[in-house]
């Protein structure tokens, strides 16, 4: 094979691999609206699909990562086509677990009974919002090669972080008053420390794509 028509393979691959991801990211973002919007309307059927979904993200999570790994036996790129393939691998490993943490997320609500909420659920909701586009954007960062956009949605991390310790504080409040509803309290504390996790994630697929683009990862110059 000539080193031109083993150049536009390669390209193609990547392509290929660019395609996973985005629709690996559609999956998880799917997940985690579906898991709060069952949350709120305590739609069990709907937690169900999500926690049932997460074996397709699983599945397209593995085909990614069998993906990589033949490219990187067959084609031994160097330099930044290593890199391109190196942070989809690292990419897709945050993807999956941001996937589970979905599932989590679906799995508590199942626990819910009738009962009504110890508090509105206003900052969970909002959470979820910001981290779940935090994922969306550091998808896109990748597939653009932006390294200003991943290093803005990295910084949005912090309007997660001040929401899950809101919703801490107001959580502790509320069980001094009323130890009774202890249970409940510790499942939605767990939902929006899920949360937290996702944009924790966000955050890892942001800082694979600035390798990606410059080969630095946290400020360190790898290849």
């Amino acid at each position: 094979m000539s080193s031109k028509s083993a150049r536009s393979e390669f390209d193609r691959e990547l392509e290929g691999l660019h395609l996973d991801l985005i629709r690996l990211g559609g999956m998880i973002e799917e997940a985690i609206d579906n898991a709060i919007t069952a949350l709120v309307r305590r739609d069990k059927k709907l937690a169900q699909n999500v926690v049932d979904n997460d074996r397709r993200i699983d599945d397209l999570d593995h085909a990614i990562e069998a993906k990589c790994l033949s490219i990187l036996l067959r084609q031994q790129p160097v330099a930044q086509d290593l890199r391109a393939v190196s942070t989809a691998l690292k990419m897709v490993t945050d993807m999956e677990r941001i996937g589970d943490h979905a599932a989590d997320i679906a799995d508590i609500s199942l626990r819910f009974d009738s009962s009504p909420f110890i508090k509105k659920l206003e900052h969970i909701p909002l959470m979820a919002r910001i981290a779940s586009s935090m994922v969306k954007e550091g998808i896109t960062a990748f597939v653009k090669s932006d390294v200003e956009s991943s290093r803005e949605t990295i910084r949005r991390d912090d309007e997660v972080d001040s929401l899950f310790e809101t919703i801490k504080q107001e959580i502790i409040a509320i069980l001094t008053q009323k130890p009774a509803v202890a249970d409940q309290a510790v499942d939605l504390l767990m939902i929006a420390k899920y949360i937290e996790r996702i944009g924790d994630h966000a955050v890892n697929i942001c800082g694979w794509v600035i390798f990606f683009v410059t080969g630095e990862h946290k400020d360190k110059k790898i290849i």
